[in-house]
């Protein structure tokens, strides 16, 4: 009876101390990923964003083994779909494609945010970095940026418009900049995404654009409808070589470079986000992703985990000086 007893507090004991391994977050990730995994962006299809999050999708499948699908969760300056990653559930399943709005300048301008960039979220990866770009309408008399400056100065009490994909984003934040640095005063007109600003310089609705330069570059490659004035990085970017920088242009000093990035909710185990780390590493290095981030006119990340969250921490600086200087907020 004795004997009995011991042998069913035995097997008791063996199939709780069984399920506390099955759920160890080295068990979990010894099993990861038995599923299809999400890359939710949180900005409208066919954008810079969209483009990134579907390249990095499909770059990190093969060293998951597993299928990684793309979800646009568009709204509020990319805040909802960072909500929605923030609140899901920490298994790793869910990844977050983060970019300078989401991560470093939405805190600034929105009042009440329902998510904590740097405490909510766990970066893995960063994806791609690529300048912004200043664009006018083929049609323009603006040949080059000293033209745009002599024009918002001359315009006086009737402010030149610039579009850009939305309060918050880098294009935004990059001409309010542009207005720091030469002391014009532009009127920003946010449309959601380049698919409604782009069509609106075209049609003569606003005068400028700033955008992401990959979600410009067919564009102005192609010469037709809208011709590239400048680009806002340090350096000129390798593809668009005929483009001169802003610094280049006379407005010394000025670098942008907008930047993408995936993130998973806080509380993931370790070895998941180590695994995802590892993934984005591998894919990222791919000649695929070398292809098509060159005719995107953009560069793979090369910061991972704990790297990537102390390069957020100097954007937060930038930024977050810059949105009260000019006073920035959301509308």
């Amino acid at each position: 009876m004795h004997q009995r007893r011991f042998f069913m507090r035995t097997l008791v004991l063996a199939a709780v101390m069984g399920g506390l391994w099955a759920q160890s977050p080295a068990a979990q990730a010894q099993d990861f990923p038995n599923k299809a995994l999400t890359v939710v962006v949180p900005y409208p299809a066919a954008g810079a964003a969209d483009i990134f999050g579907r390249s990095i999708a499909a770059a990190m499948e093969d060293a998951l083994k597993q299928t990684v699908v793309v979800e646009n969760r568009p709204g509020a300056g990319g805040n909802l779909g960072m909500t929605y990653v923030a609140r899901s559930k920490p298994d790793g399943y869910t990844i977050g494609l983060g970019t300078i709005g989401t991560q470093t300048i939405n805190q600034f301008i929105y009042p009440e945010m329902l998510v904590d960039p740097e405490k909510d979220l766990i970066p893995i990866a960063l994806v791609s970095t690529t300048p912004n770009v200043l664009v006018v309408s083929a049609t323009s008399p603006w040949k080059n940026l000293g033209d745009v400056i002599k024009a918002a100065r001359d315009a006086k009490d009737k402010k030149l418009t610039y579009g850009t994909p939305g309060i918050g984003s880098s294009p935004h934040l990059t001409g309010a900049y542009f207005e720091a640095m030469t002391g014009v005063e532009l009127l920003h007109v946010p449309f959601k995404g380049i698919s409604g600003s782009m069509p609106a310089l075209i049609g003569g609705q606003i005068d400028m654009l700033f955008d992401n330069l990959p979600g410009s570059i067919n564009q102005i490659k192609d010469g037709s409808r809208v011709r590239g004035i400048a680009v806002t990085s340090a350096e000129r970017s390798p593809f668009a070589k005929d483009l001169p920088t802003f610094a280049e242009s006379g407005v010394t000093g000025f670098d942008v470079t907008a930047w993408f990035a995936i993130y998973v909710a806080k509380g993931t185990p370790q070895p998941i986000v180590d695994k995802l780390i590892e993934a984005a590493r591998i894919g990222l290095k791919t000649e695929k992703v070398a292809q098509a981030y060159e005719r995107l006119a953009a560069t793979p990340g090369n910061l991972f985990g704990p790297d990537l969250a102390a390069f957020e921490k100097t954007e937060r600086q930038k930024w977050g000086k810059l949105v009260k200087e000019r006073g920035i907020q959301a509308q």
